[in-house]
């Protein structure tokens, strides 16, 4: 028999010390899930199923879908810039070899596309709804890609490289690194393709910056 003085757990909330693995699990099946199907193919009760818990308690950690889906790019992103801040501040750096930098920025970019393709799946999808969500690229992409543009800008402006459309040069590579990571959504990435890709970028910055 329960202790009469003892606090039953309601249904939705975590047991004591399950709150952060149980919200950090529905986050990446949600990431998942939404980055699969869409927002709108995506329901609360797909994400409790498959994340493995009740509905009340995706409501509990996430506070509803829409909240939920906005968590998802925070999450995404929050790796993505612990992966590329560091070589984008590199580059940044006066006097050092900015082409070598921006080497090391592109390799980074593709390596973190590669391990976590979730990323070109939730953005895609957001993409061919631009007028929804509004907010989520100012939040989730535009901070990164716009410490890039500001590296090529200032570059320009030095005459170290010439590049008159800093927006449009990282946006076009940008679209042209998703296009290869999506693949990662359906299985493994082939070698080859990894190694085109990879030869690719780094024939576009050499033929475009380099001397």
């Amino acid at each position: 028999m329960d202790d009469l003085n003892s606090t039953r757990r309601r249904p939705g909330r975590p047991r004591a010390g399950d709150a952060g693995p149980t919200r950090d699990v529905i986050l990446r099946v949600a990431t998942d899930l939404f980055a699969r199907n869409g927002f709108d193919a995506v329901s609360l009760r797909a994400v409790a199923d498959a994340a493995g818990v009740d509905v009340a308690t995706v409501h509990h950690h996430a506070g509803g879908k829409l909240v939920l889906y906005q968590s998802c790019f925070a999450l995404v992103f929050e790796a993505e810039r612990r992966a590329l801040e560091p070589v984008i501040a590199a580059a940044a750096e006066p006097g050092g070899d900015l082409l070598a930098a921006l080497h090391r920025v592109v390799d980074a970019f593709v390596d973190f596309l590669e391990e976590r393709p979730e990323t070109t799946g939730l953005w895609l999808r957001r993409w061919l709804e631009p007028q929804r969500h509004a907010g989520i690229d100012e939040q989730f992409s535009t901070p990164l890609y716009d410490q890039v543009e500001r590296v090529l800008a200032a570059a320009d402006r030095a005459g170290v490289l010439h590049e008159p459309q800093p927006h449009l040069a990282v946006r076009s590579l940008i679209w042209a690194v998703h296009a290869h990571a999506v693949t990662g959504l359906h299985g493994e990435i082939p070698a080859d393709s990894r190694f085109a890709l990879r030869a690719f970028v780094h024939r576009w910055l050499e033929r475009m910056y380099g001397p």
